[in-house]
């Protein structure tokens, strides 16, 4: 699944670069006054306090959601209109309704102008090397293991599953984080032991099941199956484990129309599956396994996806994104 970088750690880790740069390939961050450019990463930018603004001395981070949009690890030259707004708005809204199982990264909406509506300021946190996976259906790369090894991230499963199959209890089935351009790794539950130790794999672990289960059942009143879903915990100031970067966005989880949803096959989800059903055809012409960067898209499925991200907003929260 897509798994979004972290956005609040004091040393900002992958795939964010050294303070003050940009990767490669991406635009100039906008100059935002009280603030100063720290880094950026595939979707999001990266602003600490700057002296003598409003937050100067304080211990946060400004995380500007862009409408960048990644595809097979790559940054796309094209845009999707208001996805920034919509992951930052969705992210805000589920924060609200998880907030009593875990503390969160968010500390105020109220950002500068010209980024309203598409930024947060958030607590800084020391975030875990992990990616907190949580899946209640087999697909995508579970899927994929499944059917070599009967297993998740070496967690044992029944046979007889099969493609969007539900799966017998929710899994924990975490991930490293890789370089940016690269993929994710899942690993064993034995493997975030050894990173972070025993006792601080069972809190991830933990918090991340009640997460999911939670959020499982409020998407599943709106008709929407969460198939799975990343988290990312880490460390505030006070050391305790708070809850940051985004939360239950279509760039982070797989959601699926409860109606569309049969075992045995492909569910359509509230994600960028336009974006790489293009690419992955012949109209785009191009070759993921060579050293080509990707084309810029056409205007129809821009114009799709971005539908398909404001629809989720919709359904999820019962009420359309304001723009």
């Amino acid at each position: 699944m897509s798994q979004p970088a972290s956005s609040t750690s004091p040393t900002p880790p992958h795939p964010h670069t050294a303070p003050g740069s940009t990767t490669p390939g991406l635009p100039e961050p906008p100059a935002l006054p009280g603030w100063e450019h720290l880094s950026s990463g595939k979707v999001r930018d990266i602003y600490a306090p700057a002296a003598g603004g409003p937050w100067a001395g304080r211990d946060v981070l400004l995380v500007v959601a862009s409408d960048r949009i990644s595809a097979y690890d790559h940054v796309l030259p094209t845009p999707i209109p208001d996805k920034g707004r919509v992951l930052t708005a969705l992210s805000a809204w589920w924060l609200d309704r998880l907030a009593g199982i875990v503390p969160h990264h968010l500390v105020s909406l109220d950002v500068p102008a010209p980024v309203a509506g598409r930024a947060m300021i958030c607590t800084r946190l020391d975030m875990h090397p992990v990616e907190c996976v949580a899946r209640g259906y087999l697909t995508g790369s579970g899927l994929a293991e499944y059917r070599e090894h009967r297993t998740v991230c070496g967690l044992p499963l029944p046979e007889g599953l099969d493609e969007a199959s539900r799966l017998p209890e929710p899994l924990f089935t975490p991930a490293a984080k890789a370089e940016l351009g690269e993929h994710d790794e899942n690993i064993t539950y034995r493997r975030v032991e050894d990173m972070v130790g025993p006792a601080i794999a069972a809190q991830l672990r933990g918090i991340t099941l009640e997460l999911y289960s939670r959020a499982a059942r409020i998407a599943s009143r709106r008709g929407i199956i969460l198939a799975d879903t990343k988290f990312e915990l880490g460390t505030d100031p006070e050391g305790r484990l708070t809850l940051g970067d985004e939360v239950l966005t279509p760039d982070s989880s797989r959601f699926w129309p409860a109606p569309a949803w049969q075992p045995g096959r492909p569910t359509p989800s509230f994600d960028k599956q336009y974006v790489r059903d293009w690419l992955a055809s012949p109209a785009s012409g191009w070759d993921r396994t060579g050293d080509q960067a990707p084309p810029p898209l056409p205007d129809d499925v821009v114009e799709r996806t971005r539908e398909r991200y404001l629809e989720a907003y919709r359904l999820l929260t019962g009420s359309a994104l304001e723009l």
